[in-house]
Parts: C-alpha cells; sequence; structure tokens
C-alpha cells in the first residue's frame, strides 16, 4: 500500500498496533473509556495514549483541552507536538462550510462534512494538521479536501435514516454528551425510544445520564460474548441513571419490533451503546424499510 492508517485500537503504550512505527501520529481527544485496562482518570489514559508518540515525528492532539500528560509525555519522548487552538484551528461558516488554519496554510470554505455532528468538523481539522505537519502540501488541495469531506461516511455514526432511526456507536460518558447535543440539535417529535445495549466494562450509568432528558422509553437488549453485558444489568443502570422505567428484551430484532410500536407514526428511535448493537440493527432496518423509502437517507 502507498499509505497505512492504522487504529491503535485501545490505549496506545501497549496497544499491538503500536509495534508499528509511524510517521506521524493523531489522538484525537482524551475520554474515560477501556477503564480497567488504561486508568481511572484523564491523565492516567492520556499516558497510555501517549505511548504512540515517537522522536522527531509529529503528533497531532485534536482538542482543545490538553491532559498534562500530552506536552509533558511530548518533550520526554521528543515528538512534535502540534495542539488545536495553538498550532491549527477552524471556524464553521453560516452555511455549514468551513474554514481551517495551520501553520503555514490555509483552506477557505471547505465542504460540510458528510457524516454530522460538530465532532466531524474538530476531527477532520486534525487530519488536516496531520497532513500539513507530514508536508503532504499537494494534497491539500480544495476540490481534493471537499471531495473527501462529501464521501466519507463511517455506518453507525450519527447515521438517521429517513426520520425515522438514529444509529450511533458511542459507548462512553463523553461521547454520549456529544450525541445528546445532536440529537437536541435536531428539534424532532417526540416520541424518542432508545434502545441500548452496551459491554459489560463500560460506565452505563455515566453513559446514560445525558439521555435522561431526551429519551422517554427505554429499552435494553443484551450482547453476546465474554465482555458483554446482560440486559437485566444494563435495564437497572439506565432506571438508577434516568429515573425512567426500561424494557428487557432478549434480541436486537424484537426490541426494535418493540420500539416501533412504542415510538408510533410521529416518533423516532435512537439504537446506540456498541457496535455490537447497532451492526444488527443497521441489518435488521434494511430489512425493514421506512414506509416512503422515497425520503430514507443516512449521514
Amino acid at each position: 500500500a502507498d499509505a497505512w492508517l492504522l487504529e491503535v485500537g485501545m490505549g496506545g503504550r501497549l496497544d499491538a498496533v503500536n509495534a508499528i512505527e509511524p510517521d506521524g501520529c493523531l489522538i484525537t481527544n482524551v475520554s474515560l473509556d477501556h477503564c480497567a485496562w488504561l486508568g481511572n482518570d484523564i491523565e492516567s489514559i492520556a499516558t497510555e495514549k501517549a505511548g504512540i508518540m515517537r522522536a522527531g515525528k509529529p503528533v497531532v492532539f485534536g482538542a482543545a483541552s490538553v491532559p498534562e500528560a500530552i506536552p509533558y509525555r511530548a518533550s520526554e519522548s521528543g515528538a512534535e507536538l502540534i495542539i488545536a487552538g495553538r498550532d491549527f484551528s477552524y471556524q464553521i461558516n453560516a452555511d455549514q462550510s468551513w474554514s481551517w488554519q495551520g501553520r503555514r496554510l490555509e483552506l477557505d470554505d471547505i465542504a460540510e462534512p458528510a457524516m454530522q455532528g460538530s465532532v466531524q468538523y474538530r476531527n477532520a481539522a486534525g487530519v488536516l494538521a496531520l497532513f500539513e505537519a507530514l508536508s503532504l502540501d499537494k494534497m491539500l488541495y480544495r476540490p481534493d479536501v471537499d471531495s473527501a469531506m462529501k464521501s466519507v461516511r463511517v455506518a453507525g455514526r450519527f447515521e438517521q435514516i429517513a426520520d425515522r432511526w438514529i444509529v450511533d456507536v458511542a459507548h462512553n460518558p463523553a461521547a454520549a454528551e456529544a450525541l445528546a447535543i445532536e440529537i437536541e440539535a435536531l428539534e424532532m417529535k417526540k416520541p424518542l425510544v432508545a434502545v441500548v445495549g452496551m459491554l459489560a466494562d463500560k460506565d452505563v450509568p455515566g453513559y446514560m445520564e445525558p439521555f435522561g432528558r431526551l429519551v422517554d422509553r427505554f429499552i435494553a437488549v443484551p450482547i453476546e460474548g465474554s465482555r458483554g453485558a446482560d440486559a437485566q444489568m444494563t435495564a437497572k443502570a439506565i432506571a438508577n441513571a434516568t429515573n425512567k422505567p426500561c424494557q428487557i428484551m432478549d434480541y436486537v430484532d424484537g426490541a426494535l419490533t418493540a420500539a416501533v410500536t412504542m415510538a408510533g407514526d410521529d416518533g423516532r428511535i435512537l439504537v446506540t451503546g456498541s457496535f455490537y448493537v447497532a451492526g444488527p440493527a443497521l441489518k435488521w432496518i434494511e430489512r425493514h424499510p421506512p414506509a416512503n423509502p422515497a425520503v430514507s437517507a443516512t449521514r
């Protein structure tokens, strides 16, 4: 391959992918996740993520809030640290196009990202900063950047189907808050029914807290396998975190059927908590298309 883009899936320091020597690195942000392996606080997790840094190689940190461990480990390792808000920035325009400013380059009126949500601008800005840091200036040709923004889609990332379904694989409290903000911005009709399944090592109460103000009814489903949480455990955490009842279903298909009934003709359905729930849900929705497929669309 001419270019390798490798995800260091959990943490960084001890992840198997970290055996590869990179030309440059991008850390999008640091939040509480995989705490059983990475630590119970932001600084501990940041230290683990900083394990991907290499001497003399650029590492972009894509969030405005920078844990102390990030600059400390960059200095210790000799990596070239590039920080959002200090070394690059972006602005969203009224028409949802956006502008980006790096150390040397500027791009104006970039196309709106195809993946919906304000966090996608932040993620894209970090990617452009890494391209600049790697001196890949010729790849930041505006038409090519626009084409990438318009075409990049990932299933289950705030994916909206018709005016009915929202499928999102968020699974930690920071992602839940970001998802809740995006849902609030839709100003959609009620009721909102949520189908939730999560892994046992996740902070289910912390994840569910933002949805207490948005979701009218919850359905919990199990995730199979040694890492999955059973529906009873998930339902109890949901009820405690939101002070709302939560129905328990044994299978995703049955939960989606029940959610359609609960939502009625005008309500919407949120499927969230894990890739292990989003994947089967998207297949089920494909087999049960909306009544008016002409308005069906995903973002």
